[in-house]
């Protein structure tokens, strides 16, 4: 008489039985794999759906956020491309750097974004301040003197050498470069200006706007 042959499967050289205790559990795990790599994927996808939020993001709240310089130089890529597939193409690596960030990151980006949609008053007047003594400290030698004067902790030398530095990118950049989208508008050191102004903004309870 022969023997009925059971029906199964071998899993790292072990038979298991269809129906049986290991094969249930087995069934289960591969379940649960495939449910993280779901989960996993959403994730993936609404870090990229976030990234590409980040392009209609007001410059001073993007400036204010501190992103890294290669996250930074792929929005600006992006914004640059025309072509759908290559546009897409940019956006997945977005996707790829967005998922480099920390949960603090990601928080500070959807900070800014709320911001931008509920247009906070008192949000809006502290960026605005920031904004004014960027665009003074980068035009008059002048405004350094007032800004040391009302901030006589502030470290002159590095803030000195930042101001520099933006005022050189500005003058290195092409006005037709920027109009054919060939080239940024604006340098790090311009972004890491206003980054240094907030900080300081940020130590003072209530900063008085310049005249």
């Amino acid at each position: 008489m022969s023997r009925k042959t059971r029906k199964g499967y071998f899993v790292r050289g072990q038979f298991i039985a269809e129906g049986s205790e290991e094969d249930l559990q087995f069934k289960a795990e591969l379940k649960g794999r495939d449910t993280s790599k779901s989960d996993k994927k959403r994730e993936s996808q609404a870090l990229q759906a976030l990234g590409e939020e980040l392009l209609s993001l007001r410059s001073d709240l993007f400036d204010a956020l501190e992103l890294d310089e290669e996250l930074v130089d792929a929005l600006a890529q992006v914004r640059r491309i025309s072509d759908f597939e290559g546009r897409r193409r940019q956006l997945q690596y977005v996707g790829k750097l967005m998922r480099r960030l920390d949960e603090a990151e990601i928080a500070a980006i959807r900070d800014a974004l709320d911001v931008q949609r509920q247009g906070s008053a008192e949000q809006t007047q502290a960026l605005h301040w920031a904004e004014q003594w960027r665009e003074r400290l980068i035009a008059d030698d002048a405004a350094l003197q007032q800004w040391l004067q009302e901030h006589p902790d502030d470290e002159i030398q590095p803030l000195r050498a930042l101001i520099r530095q933006a005022r050189k990118d500005a003058d290195a950049v092409d006005p037709a470069s920027v109009s054919m989208g060939l080239a940024p508008r604006k340098g790090k050191a311009y972004r890491e200006l206003f980054q240094w102004i907030q900080r300081a903004q940020q130590r003072q309870t209530t900063p008085e706007a310049p005249e």
